[in-house]
């Protein structure tokens, strides 16, 4: 990656001095003799040159910058080698106007163009040494030593200031580029929150466009809502029912997440999860891990009803219903160019919305399509045919019970919320040094409903 180059101005500023250091070398030769009056010639060409060509490329420079900046450059290559030659080959000056022209094709072009212009010089100066031999090797007068070691460190001094103008440009331009980057993140982070993450992962490592399309591919649909939220409405300020709502939907969707479900949208208490796209692990794993997905909600639900027991003394009891099934929808971007919405349309997503619908208090239901995938690590029964709406004939529909490693005569998960009792067992989380303690605790809970019993 190459420096950005100067500006025109300062470039033509640069290349005129290169110039003008030729130019007055050639002048000291003459007035020391070492030159033939004609060579005045010479220096009122070096002079014009560099005037007549910025205003004759000055279109060019508009149109095609780089190339056109890249032609000027080889040109004072060519034209540099003849100078040197002329002025006699001398080993100091010809490293000083060496050094001066060098610079000046960094300065004026890119770094790619380098290499090219310092051939240029050496052809033209091979060139020159075979035409005009008789000025090879003759040494310049220190006329002409001086005024080429001043100009060249005057050069010197002048590209710096410019050099050192330009680092200052660049430093302001990364700092402003590192703010707007930095803006662009958090603005990004922002935005981020609207969309699933796996759509928004997938537009800004730019695996898909933001444009009106779709497909068709095989997804697992979700739907949630919650049994007794109209009541919770009707009794509760608004304040303490943003706050449940939030908790609720803030932990479903991190168990979505965690699981690798797409969240589609959130509508009130409802909740539409899909699995398949953007991306999927085959239909039968993204079918277990909705299944899987919506017995940890079930879980997470009972939890938050102990906390709003507890925190806020809410004792209307939430149960959450859900469905899903399995099919082939229509999913991408549908709306318009200004107001884009990525979702799920087809007839197995209006399925998967009945069957929520049909399911019953903390019940999960499942279409048969979703039974077939799962039936081998879900246990669950035949609940019958229910009538859909929207579809002709009845669909038979089964409910969870559970994973068929948690369920039988070692079931590694219990969960019952009854009013005035409520435990939740789970084996996987249950810590060694912690089993006396609920021994002890199940022990004086027996004998005292044993006690009221008698």
């Amino acid at each position: 990656m190459t420096a950005p180059p100067l500006k025109s101005a300062q470039e033509f500023n640069v290349r005129m001095l290169a110039y003008l250091t030729f130019a007055a070398s050639f002048s000291a030769g003459i007035l020391t003799g070492f030159h033939d009056l004609y060579w005045s010639v010479a220096v009122v060409g070096l002079i014009l040159w560099p005037l007549i060509m910025q205003l004759l490329t000055r279109p060019l420079r508009r149109r095609f910058p780089l190339p056109t900046r890249n032609l000027l450059t080889l040109m004072d290559g060519a034209i540099f080698g003849v100078c040197m030659v002329v002025l006699g080959l001398d080993p100091l000056l010809t490293l000083l106007l060496l050094i001066l022209a060098a610079a000046s094709f960094i300065m004026s072009a890119h770094l790619a163009t380098f290499s090219t212009a310092m051939l240029a010089m050496i052809a033209s100066g091979v060139a020159t040494f075979h035409y005009l031999p008789d000025y090879a090797g003759v040494p310049p007068s220190e006329a002409m030593l001086f005024t080429g070691a001043a100009l060249t460190g005057l050069y010197v001094l002048i590209s710096s200031w410019y050099m050192i103008r330009l680092t200052r440009r660049l430093g302001r331009a990364q700092k402003e580029l590192h703010a707007q980057s930095a803006e662009h993140m958090a603005l990004s982070r922002q935005l981020s929150k609207y969309i699933a993450p796996q759509v928004w992962q997938t537009i800004f490592s730019g695996k898909r466009d933001v444009r009106l399309e779709s497909t068709r591919k095989r997804l697992v649909v979700f739907f949630s809502d919650l049994e007794g939220f109209t009541r919770l409405t009707d009794e509760l300020e608004p304040e303490t029912l943003t706050v449940i709502v939030n908790q609720y939907l803030e932990e479903m969707a991190r168990i979505a997440i965690e699981h690798g479900g797409t969240i589609d949208k959130f509508i009130g208490d409802s909740v539409m999860v899909f699995f398949g796209d953007p991306e999927t692990r085959g239909t039968r794993k993204d079918a277990l891990a909705c299944v899987t997905m919506a017995l940890a909600m079930r879980r997470k639900l009972s939890e938050l009803r102990r906390r709003w027991r507890k925190e806020l003394g809410i004792e209307i009891e939430l149960a959450i219903r859900m469905g899903i099934n399995t099919g082939f929808c229509t999913v991408g971007n549908f709306g318009s160019e200004s107001r884009l919405d990525y979702t799920i349309m087809g007839r197995e997503v209006n399925l998967a919305s009945r069957l929520e619908a049909s399911a019953g208090p903390n019940e999960i239901l499942l279409s048969k399509t979703t039974h077939e995938l799962v039936r081998e690590v879900v246990s669950s029964r035949h609940k019958g045919d229910v009538r859909a709406k929207g579809f002709a004939n009845p669909v038979p529909v089964y409910a969870v019970q559970g994973l068929r490693r948690e369920l039988g005569e070692q079931s590694l998960f219990t969960d019952v919320d009854l009013a005035g009792f409520s435990m939740q067992f789970d084996m996987d989380r249950l810590r060694t040094y912690d089993r006396e303690r609920i021994l002890s605790a199940l022990a004086r809970a027996h004998k005292h409903i044993k006690d009221r019993l008698l």
